[in-house]
């Protein structure tokens, strides 16, 4: 899998090594239309959304690199809805306009630091995988 984060410049910085894990959610909303007269629940799929933590096993304070990305992550150039993040793996690509709404580094008693970086979808449009 290779992933690609735009930094506050919005530059795509391609960040694959200090990735160590994923997550990816795809939710729907779901109203409930059950009438009175039905004995199950009836329901409409409603608007998708998209939410993405890339957690990262050791800080990288490198030029372009992980820290480099996320460190001013509440920065958003003039006409950008958000900062594009590229996952691709096995030939599928996930292309997403993502806001991050946090950038957390955790150092415990061992010395070690890592960070997590959690993001949802930002301009109303949902590619999905391609």
């Amino acid at each position: 899998m290779s992933c690609a984060v735009d930094d506050s410049a919005g530059s795509a910085q391609t960040i694959t090594n200090d990735i160590g894990s994923v997550t990816i959610s795809m939710p729907s909303a779901v109203q409930d239309i059950t009438g009175i007269n039905s004995t199950g629940m009836e329901r409409l799929l409603l608007l998708a959304d998209l939410a993405i933590t890339l957690n990262g096993p050791a800080f990288n304070d490198a030029a372009n690199m992980s820290h480099a990305v996320f460190k001013n992550f509440r920065t958003i150039l003039a006409g950008q809805v958000g900062r594009t993040v590229t996952l691709v793996h096995s030939g599928q690509t996930l292309a997403e306009e993502i806001i991050f709404t946090d950038y957390q580094l955790t150092r415990p008693q061992d010395g070690s630091l890592s960070f997590s970086a959690p993001g949802v979808m930002s301009d109303g449009t949902l590619g999905g995988w391609s």
